[in-house]
């Protein structure tokens, strides 16, 4: 049985939830672990029980099916467990443009990164209430306060996660738990190859782009110490300020020079 604190994380099989899972196991963390991919996740499994000691066990859900955050949360309830730490990770963007997409496509977009990430918040956030402690990182993005591109909904998506977050926030710190978005820019990690996107991206500055941990380890601290908005590094701190200030005549102008078809 599990007696330590537990956190369950979406999205872990790779990327920034692979990261996370190596450090709440380095806490002490037992782990909840949540992604599409078996292989991946035993084999991760394996890594963490026999570095950090923890126990880790697996629930493979696509977010993307509308009944899997109801068949996470009665796995947890049926393992007599409470979750401690949320991390909403589980995302990924659009290939084409919207009139070249099925609805389904765009569907599941919206149901991984805002219908099934808020479900798992509200619904763990309600029971980390009464107990007056738990942490939850939503990972968003920098693309949160970017020009939105023509043709895509991940920055629209990414601004509800931010915007979410910080309602959420709002109003469960005062029972002491902690909502934060994380939102990181270009990150070292498998997400661009997976959307097609490596070799347009790889031909960007150093200055662009962070290592995973880096942005890991800037997320849980911000959510320890209760920052409700968390933008990894000074460079992307500097962009995101920039974004903001940006008449909305000229972000529209920029992001339509952003479509993806």
């Amino acid at each position: 049985m599990m007696s330590k604190r537990t956190a369950l994380i979406t999205g872990a099989s790779a990327g920034i939830g692979q990261r996370f899972a190596h450090r709440l196991a380095r806490e002490g963390y037992n782990l909840i672990l949540v992604a599409r991919r078996r292989k991946r996740l035993e084999a991760l499994a394996d890594k963490l029980t026999e570095q950090y000691g923890v126990d880790v066990r697996l629930l493979v859900e696509d977010l993307a099916d509308a009944q899997a955050p109801a068949r996470i949360v009665d796995q947890v309830r049926n393992w007599g467990l409470h979750i401690d730490f949320l991390v909403n990770n589980a995302g990924f963007a659009a290939k084409t443009s919207l009139v070249n997409s099925d609805w389904a496509d765009l569907n599941r977009e919206i149901q991984v990164m805002i219908t099934a990430l808020t479900e798992l918040m509200i619904h763990f956030g309600k029971q980390m209430v009464p107990r007056g402690y738990g942490h939850i990182v939503n990972v968003s993005s920098l693309a949160a306060f970017a020009p939105t591109p023509a043709g895509m909904l991940y920055t629209g998506i990414k601004s509800y996660v931010l915007n979410a977050s910080e309602s959420a926030d709002m109003e469960f710190k005062r029972s002491g738990v902690h909502v934060t978005a994380l939102c990181p820019g270009f990150t070292y990690t498998e997400f661009h190859d997976v959307q097609g996107t490596r070799e347009k991206v790889s031909k960007l500055p150093s200055i662009f782009w962070q290592d995973a941990d880096a942005v890991v380890e800037a997320g849980y601290r911000a959510v320890l110490t209760g920052q409700p908005v968390c933008v990894p590094g000074t460079f992307n701190k500097s962009m995101g300020a920039l974004s903001r200030l940006l008449p909305e005549s000229l972000r529209y102008r920029l992001g339509s020079r952003g479509r993806i078809y």
